[in-house]
């Protein structure tokens, strides 16, 4: 059996979407301690200058918590600025205009979520939707079987398979018997400069639309 742990994401990069369509069995683990380094709370998009974070902020007096109750700090303009970030940067983009509406309407209503895990599932739900996609999974706090030890935790599930999040060794613990899900991340147009990976599934969105799955497909 194939499992993939991974911390709840709203836009997961292609190498962590790999590690989930490839496994049998998804958990997002909502009972890590929350991470400034982690992706839970941003994600990567091609900006001007290379790579460039859009963020969502995190109450002071959460960061210590588990990501299953860190809340939105809500006392910062910080819609508009995740909102335009996106309109600077892949206005030009083929698929833009077809879904502008629509996600500029799903990122305004990020105001209506407390908690950041609501906003990650219902978020990444639009995405699924959009990109047309399959995704379950289950979070680690309602699976019995879960522990913070990854080797327990697959032990406990007789998976004979990890996948773990890319790239995560300075927030995830990490398991030595882990594996990549997806070897070589495969490049897609990204307009006419340098093509960058790991960037979230939003830039494969803006670029590739209704047709992301031919890049999909190839993970």
């Amino acid at each position: 059996m194939k499992l993939a742990l991974l911390q709840p994401q709203f836009a997961p990069n292609l190498y962590d979407l790999a590690s989930m369509l490839k496994a049998d069995l998804v958990i997002w683990n909502d009972l890590e301690r929350w991470s400034r380094k982690g992706r839970t709370h941003r994600a990567a998009i091609k900006g001007e200058h290379g790579l460039q974070w859009i963020n969502i902020p995190i109450r002071t007096e959460d960061k210590k918590k588990t990501i299953g109750e860190v809340r939105i700090d809500h006392t910062e303009d910080w819609i508009e600025p995740f909102w335009n970030a996106l309109l600077h940067n892949y206005s030009n983009a083929t698929w833009f205009d077809f879904f502008a509406e629509e996600l500029e309407a799903d990122i305004r209503n990020f105001h209506k979520f407390e908690k950041l895990i609501d906003l990650n599932t219902w978020f990444f739900y639009q995405l699924k939707t959009y990109m047309e996609f399959d995704v379950i999974y289950h979070l680690a706090s309602q699976t019995p079987e879960f522990d913070s030890n990854p080797d327990v935790f697959s032990s406990n599930l007789k998976a004979d398979i990890l996948y773990q999040e890319y790239d995560a060794k300075n927030y995830q613990w990490l398991s030595d018997l882990q594996v990549q899900a997806l070897q070589k991340h495969p490049v897609y147009r990204q307009g006419d400069d340098d093509f960058i990976a790991g960037l979230s599934i939003l830039d494969l969105l803006f670029y590739y639309g209704k047709e992301s799955f031919r890049i999909i497909d190839s993970l």
